[in-house]
């Protein structure tokens, strides 16, 4: 049996990874008072960095916290009692507290006015200097009967309370939870490129605007590429497509406003064919799907390939054979929700063990909403701790 661990220590907390979500509950807990401890191998808020294609979107517009949850397939009804706390207002007037003021996006994503990930970094760590920061690698978390042990590559730490927040990726291949009897949902890629049976080749770097997926009712940009998909709808759809065995079909249709072929194929009798319908999509894309009818004169359309081409604009096929490794930004799986208290982020089994960021199995669309969660939650989780520290 480990070791009792020493309750003269009992406001000292350690943080388990130093991301976006590691580094925000550091920082409510050091405003508190608190003492904070931070584990992680690599620098802090390293990947920050690479969000938003660099400009660092920090959260989505949307104020009401029920239509906020709607963006995370999994963790929706979890996070109706963390947005109720902290949602996106809370989230501007927090950076406006850290000294980084933001602007939104006419599509509602929200960015910092520097359009810097690297100075939104910047002003998170120079709040968290008084933070102790280990850079060791975590392989185990002991439950003690009065704290807990963290067992790194070099030492043993001694801790009354202990956040986890490592991402998904660290959180599945570390394996620091084998001596605890806790669910954990297996990982699996989110928010990825879509590897395709056809070959996309011929278009890769072509985007439709505003493409629909039938089967999912989703609309978005749709980037092909030398291996498939990617782009924001191909993100969505990986998203809500995590448990779902490969290969499987999508149809889109890459036009959804209306139009009338056979009167654009009228108005312009004399146009080639590939001439015509690069009027609504890209010209690329267009010879790739009229092949050898590119430069058939309008007027020389019969009924029957008329339809094949509408057919090819409203019911574009692919077949999906895996995603495209490397990609991921994101991982559905983690904790189970289950075994997590909303309220505090604390485990139910195990007082004083917390749960926020990517390691619980949340995971939202693009557009700022899996920061959001890394925010909130860490709120939450500083909340329960300060709380249970009165």
């Amino acid at each position: 049996m480990e070791q009792e661990y020493n309750n003269t220590h009992r406001k000292n907390i350690a943080i388990v990874g130093a991301g976006a979500s590691g580094c925000l509950c550091a920082y409510f807990l050091l405003k508190a008072g608190l003492e904070v401890t931070l584990f992680d191998i690599a620098s802090p808020l390293r990947t920050l960095l690479a969000t938003g294609g660099g400009r660092c979107n920090l959260a989505h517009a949307e104020y009401d916290f029920k239509e906020l949850a709607k963006n995370y397939p999994r963790g929706e009804k979890f996070l109706y009692s963390v947005f109720s706390r902290f949602g996106t207002y809370e989230t501007i007037a927090l950076f406006n507290e850290l000294g980084i003021e933001t602007y939104t996006q006419d599509n509602g994503r929200i960015f910092p006015t520097s359009n810097s990930s690297k100075d939104v970094q910047k002003k998170i760590l120079n709040k968290i200097k008084g933070c102790h920061f280990i850079k060791e690698k975590v392989s185990e978390i002991f439950h003690l009967e009065n704290g807990y042990k963290i067992k790194t590559n070099k030492a043993d730490y001694f801790f009354s309370d202990v956040v986890v927040a490592v991402g998904g990726n660290k959180f599945q291949n570390q394996n620091i939870f084998k001596n605890l009897d806790l669910n954990i949902i297996p990982f699996t890629p989110s928010l990825v490129g879509l590897n395709s049976r056809e070959s996309f080749k011929e278009i890769s770097g072509v985007v439709i605007k505003n493409a629909y997926s039938k089967e999912l009712k989703l609309s978005d940009d749709l980037l092909f590429t030398h291996f498939g998909i990617s782009g924001p709808l191909a993100y969505k759809i990986s998203s809500y497509r995590t448990k779902t065995s490969f290969p499987y079909k999508l149809t889109f249709d890459l036009y959804p406003a209306e139009f009338d072929l056979q009167n654009l194929l009228n108005e312009n009798p004399h146009k080639e064919l590939k001439n015509i319908i690069s009027t609504i999509l890209p010209s690329g894309f267009v010879k790739f799907i009229l092949k050898d009818l590119s430069e058939i004169k309008a007027h020389k359309i019969d009924g029957k390939t008329r339809d094949f081409i509408f057919e090819k604009i409203n019911n574009f096929e692919s077949t999906i054979i895996g995603t495209n490794k490397g990609e991921e930004t994101v991982s559905a799986g983690g904790a189970d929700l289950n075994e997590i208290n909303p309220k505090t982020m604390e485990a139910k089994k195990y007082p004083h063990l917390y749960f926020i960021g990517e390691c619980l199995n949340i995971d939202g669309l693009c557009g700022g909403f899996n920061l959001q969660n890394a925010w909130s939650t860490a709120f939450v989780a500083a909340a329960g701790i300060i709380s249970a520290q009165l």
